[in-house]
């Protein structure tokens, strides 16, 4: 009976042994999971204070930066207080508009001159401000004038305008945020103007950082692409939107000369002297510019030579039918008058004029290109005879500024088949415009 008891009780105790091992086996399991997730979350814990650690140090970084930035710019402020200071009598603003009165056509450099002053003197909501950057701008985009665009584009945007502003015209800071806002939205790199294209007369990338801007040139990325074109979503239809007088205007050039004339009385030659090559790609047509010195002279006013260019096919119509090409020599007088005069280029022989001008094309886009060594008159490229067409028109490209006398030879100048071809542009000539009642001369 004792013998069956005990075995009773060591049964027991073994089954007790058992559940309580079993037990502290569970607890120690638990136990070890609690340690990980402890364990996690401390490194978790370690981890993000670590990178708050250099957040903060790169905050601390940039804070430093910035106020190595702040001094300059309180000095620049300061200046400009002080300038404004100066200027708060009105004075001198005074003083330099009475000068202009005796000026019938201001510059584009002074009218951007006046509108800063005017700014610094009566503030950035000066109407007489606005109009004066407004007119810069229309008659900046005459030649190589990137400075005074910029100068009138910048003074219209302090003034609170909302306008496009060319990518070289803005800060190194505020260009590059720019890019990297396009970048980020899939866009180039490019000007709030410029519109990557596809075949419906958008630009495409060649794979080597250039785009086609359409007519055969390319266009790097490093420069501010053109915000109108010769076809395409920026196409002539179109200029008037960003450029109102385009479209408004009622003395545009170029126009279908036909008759009934008038008889003209007018006496024009060209005095045009030798001077070193210099040529630009400008992304609408190529360009050459004129050093001082080369003049036209109407009625015995001399009005300066300041560049020549290329339409193709020639922008002016005879009786309805173009020519291959024209050129177009731009002219300035004392007053700012323009007047412009276009020699229409004919299919024939080869022109060593524009020999030499092709052999020597810029390489470049909107970078000016002077071959070391070469020299040109622009007075290689017209004829003997002066007899022409004369009338009152505007440029033929944005802002389309009107108030530009026009003289159109009437004897054509050759030009070869080949040389036709070979301009970089496919096509970049303005549709004619109405008459709109106006008178066309001829001598």
């Amino acid at each position: 009976m004792k013998r069956i008891l005990l075995e009773v009780f060591l049964v027991a105790a073994l089954i007790g042994a058992s559940v309580f091992g079993f037990m502290n086996q569970k607890q120690a399991t638990v136990s070890k999971a609690k340690i990980t997730e402890l364990t996690a979350a401390v490194e978790a814990a370690e981890k993000t204070v670590k990178e708050k650690e250099e957040g903060l140090k790169a905050a601390e970084e940039e804070m430093s930066a910035l106020q190595g930035e702040i001094t300059p710019l309180e000095e620049k402020t300061n200046q400009l207080e002080a300038v404004k200071a100066a200027l708060a009598s009105g004075s001198t603003l005074s003083d330099l508009e009475n000068a202009y009165k005796k000026e019938k056509n201001l510059s584009a450099e002074r009218q951007a001159g006046l509108g800063a002053l005017r700014m610094l003197t009566k503030g950035a909501e000066d109407p007489g401000a606005l109009e004066a950057f407004r007119k810069a701008l229309q008659l900046s985009e005459l030649g190589d004038r990137k400075n005074t665009i910029c100068a009138a584009q910048l003074g219209l945007v302090a003034a609170g305008e909302k306008i496009k502003v060319m990518a070289d015209c803005l800060p190194k800071s505020e260009k590059a945020g720019r890019g990297d806002k396009e970048d980020k939205d899939g866009h180039d790199k490019d000007d709030s103007h410029g519109k990557k294209e596809d075949g419906k007369g958008k630009a495409k990338d060649d794979g080597h950082g250039k785009k086609d801007d359409g007519h055969g040139a390319k266009k790097d990325e490093k420069h501010a692409a053109a915000h109108w074109d010769y076809e395409g979503e920026m196409g002539p239809e179109k200029w008037g939107k960003e450029f109102p007088t385009c479209a408004k205007g009622k003395s545009q050039s170029p126009l279908d000369i036909k008759g009934p004339f008038l008889k003209s009385r007018m006496v024009v030659s060209a005095d045009y002297k030798e001077g070193a090559l210099k040529m630009i790609n400008n992304g609408h047509t190529i360009q050459v510019n004129i050093p001082p010195g080369s003049k036209l002279r109407v009625d015995g006013i001399a009005h300066e030579l300041l560049q020549f260019h290329f339409h193709k096919p020639s922008e002016e119509k005879i009786d309805g039918k173009p020519m291959a090409m024209v050129v177009h020599f731009v002219h300035k007088n004392a007053d700012g008058k323009l007047a412009v005069l276009g020699v229409l280029l004919k299919e024939g022989n080869e022109n060593p004029g524009i020999k030499t001008l092709w052999a020597n094309l810029p390489k470049e886009q909107n970078v000016e290109y002077a071959p070391e060594g070469v020299n040109f008159n622009p007075g290689n490229l017209l004829p003997r005879e002066f007899d022409f067409y004369s009338y009152e028109g505007s440029l033929t490209t944005p802002p389309c500024t009107e108030g530009v006398r026009f003289f159109i030879l009437k004897t054509t100048v050759n030009i070869a088949k080949e040389q036709v071809q070979a301009f970089p542009f496919k096509m970049n000539a303005r549709p004619v415009q109405p008459l709109n009642g106006r008178e066309i001369l001829s001598n």
